[in-house]
């Protein structure tokens, strides 16, 4: 329910494509998609051989600032500046949170 809700108003373009952030028990991942060409354009998550080495638990706040740091190193690589953060229908708190600052000291707009 409340990931509809916020769906409603979360768009990702070309230009300005959608962040979002998944949270799984034992996992994070975060997606660049653009909802208009309907591709994903960057990823990362906590099973990915450069974030999962840099960390002792792949389910910390720890983690996730890694998480956030890949995807904003990847985003850039791609000339991706600006995105729309997506929660999921997440609170933004703990990990979800340290996913969204990490990205924006990486250099991403939102």
């Amino acid at each position: 329910m409340r990931r509809r809700r916020a769906r409603r108003r979360v768009v990702g373009t070309d230009m300005k494509p959608r962040l979002s952030v998944y949270r799984s028990l034992h996992h994070i991942y975060a997606q660049v998609i653009s909802d208009e060409s309907g591709r994903t354009l960057a990823a990362a998550s906590t099973l990915a051989a450069g974030v999962a080495e840099n960390v002792k638990s792949r389910c910390s706040v720890e983690a996730a600032r890694e998480v956030g740091k890949a995807i904003a190193e990847r985003c850039l690589g791609n000339g991706i500046v600006q995105v729309v953060f997506d929660r999921n229908g997440f609170l933004y708190h703990g990990r979800v949170k340290a996913v969204a600052e990490a990205a924006r000291e990486g250099g991403l707009k939102f």
